[in-house]
């Protein structure tokens, strides 16, 4: 047995078998073959097993995902049924005795290339098709699986070098038990997705890929960030009984599920939950959320081939706020770049894509996304408690921008003879320290804080929170990033506003005691995580944990606060 140690990134214990999703091995030589009418049939053959392989994936997105989405498959369909792309291939077989493989990424390529070249969007995309259903073709020719975590049809462990949130939006929680991968960290987006999900998952294992097999029997403890591959029987059975009592525990917490978030002094905090999608409302309704304190909807925007519509959105914000009946919540606008990419929106490569057009900079060049997200928010707030955010605020004038441009929408709207809501708030993302340094000016004009801690550590530190070389400088407990929160969180209050987390570190079990003596008002955090917080909260009190922070505010490292900390709450 070997194990290997990683970031506990979502609760809970997984057994089952390895999955690996990993990128295939689809080298191959070319080839003189002696027959090429049978060469001929064997790329007929794959063509075919192509073309069945991609019905069934259409289908299961369709019902999964929606048709529009599946609607990418349609497309590759007819790629693979187009004589312009076979007829050359054959031709190649028979006339230069070639084998089947190299005549396929020959003549595949002259496409792609032909395509990419032209000044046309919709051309340079149907060179991205080709490029997808050759490498399928190969695949079938070679004898080699290409792996696709929404076909999973029996229970496993995902091993992967890394999940896309495309991929773990994917993920079938009747299957995939649990996951590991060999980078990442609590803040990766598909760690996120894993808590959202309720999957535990083991992130930065850095080898898993490479010591796991397809087919290996793994245990990933969500717990303790650790993955044990082909395990001893009593080792099994150990971890089914630590398994046993987690679930005892989630069955004490479920009892808060009804239950207010208040402190042994009876102090009430907000306890919300984010969200991807309205598919995401029951679990924060079967965990008790007091609403929902980020909607990530970029994920509306992803894992499709166009924007969507006003309507789409429409029907999306809609859903949310009458799920809700009445709950807060709050909308982020397009939070695009980064690492989360859109293939239909053509961008330009960066040098360093964290620190350049992205979320609102990219709204505010790209205004027609923006002003049709906005009308789609503004025609939903009359079915709820809205409250719009927008991410990645660095100045002022770019939260006055942005308000302009929703102002402006709201006008039309109005003289269109549509009802809007005259309830909205208007809040901004902490997420960068020259905000939270410039705090008590923005709350002169903004409604609301909501700290996105994951970026706002990694820019305070001058540190990519997804380097596994310097993951160390990821520190939510430092003193420095505790005094910016106290910044933000006295500047809010100081004008009568409220001051809310949505990074995950206001879920994190030792961040919450520091977080409630700073006197943060709402924590927003997976709904997997909303129970375990009120539990915690509730055993408390609001004036003790105000003392520790005002010693914890004068210490020199992270490593003083964690111990203040567990010496302070055990």
């Amino acid at each position: 047995m070997e194990s290997l140690k990683g970031i506990a990134a979502s609760n809970g214990i997984a057994i089952a078998k390895a999955y690996l999703l990993v990128e295939p091995d689809l080298s191959f030589e070319k080839q003189t073959v002696d027959d090429g009418n049978a060469e001929v049939e064997r790329f007929r053959t794959a063509l075919e097993k192509s073309k069945e392989e991609l019905k069934l994936i259409q289908s299961h997105a369709a019902e999964k995902l929606g048709a529009d989405k599946a609607a990418i498959f349609e497309a590759h369909l007819l790629v693979l049924s187009d004589p312009e792309l076979t007829g050359p291939i054959e031709e190649k077989i028979t006339g230069e005795k070639t084998n089947a493989e190299a005549a396929l990424k020959e003549t595949a390529d002259m496409f792609v290339s032909m395509f990419e070249q032209m000044d046309n969007d919709y051309m340079k995309e149907r060179a991205a098709d080709i490029r997808d259903v050759t490498k399928r073709v190969l695949s079938h020719l070679l004898g080699v699986q290409i792996p696709n975590p929404s076909m999973i049809s029996e229970e496993v462990v995902v091993i992967a070098n890394d999940l896309t949130p495309s991929d773990t939006a994917q993920l079938n929680r009747q299957f995939v038990k649990g996951f590991a991968t060999d980078i990442g960290g609590r803040t990766s987006h598909s760690a996120i997705m894993a808590r959202s999900l309720e999957i535990p998952a083991v992130v930065g294992t850095k080898t898993a890929t490479a010591e796991i097999k397809n087919g290996d029997l793994v245990i990933v403890d969500g717990l303790k960030g650790e993955v044990h591959i082909n395990p001893a029987a009593d080792l099994v059975e150990e971890y089914g009984k630590i398994s046993e009592q987690y679930e005892l525990q989630k069955a004490e917490w479920a009892k808060l599920v009804n239950e207010k978030t208040i402190s042994a002094d009876n102090h009430h905090v907000e306890l919300v939950a984010n969200i991807g999608s309205p598919n995401d409302l029951k679990a924060v309704i079967e965990n008790g959320g007091e609403g929902v304190g980020l909607f990530r909807t970029e994920f509306l925007y992803m894992g499709r081939d166009q924007l969507p519509s006003e309507e789409e959105q429409f029907n999306a914000y809609k859903a949310v706020l009458e799920g809700l009946n009445g709950k807060p919540v709050v909308i982020r606008t397009l939070d695009i770049g980064g690492d989360k990419k859109l293939p239909y929106l053509s961008l330009p490569e960066e040098l360093n894509p964290f620190l350049g057009v992205r979320a609102i900079r990219l709204c505010l060049i790209e205004q027609d996304i923006f002003r049709t997200q906005l009308r789609a928010l503004l025609r939903a707030s009359n079915y709820g408690n809205l409250k719009i955010m927008f991410p990645m605020i660095a100045t002022l004038d770019e939260f006055r921008e942005a308000k302009k441009i929703f102002t402006e929408e709201k006008q039309k709207l109005l003289a269109d003879g549509q009802q809007v809501s005259d309830q909205i708030e208007l809040g901004i993302m902490v997420e960068i320290p020259s905000t939270a340094v410039l705090a008590d000016q923005f709350a002169k004009e903004v409604d609301f804080f909501s700290i996105g801690t994951n970026d706002l550590i990694q820019y305070t530190m001058a540190a990519d929170r997804m380097n596994q070389g310097v993951s160390y400088l990821y520190q939510p407990y430092s003193p420095s990033i505790l005094r910016l929160v106290k910044m933000v969180i006295d500047a809010a209050h100081a004008e009568g506003k409220w001051a809310g987390m949505c990074g995950e570190m206001a879920g994190d079990e030792t961040a919450i005691p520091l977080l409630l003596g700073l006197g943060l008002d709402e924590f927003s955090m997976s709904a997997t995580s909303i129970l375990r917080a009120r539990s915690q909260i509730r055993k408390l009190k609001k004036t003790a944990m105000e003392e520790l922070t005002k010693t914890v505010l004068q210490m020199q490292t992270t490593s003083q606060v964690i111990e203040a900390v567990h010496q302070a709450t055990k």
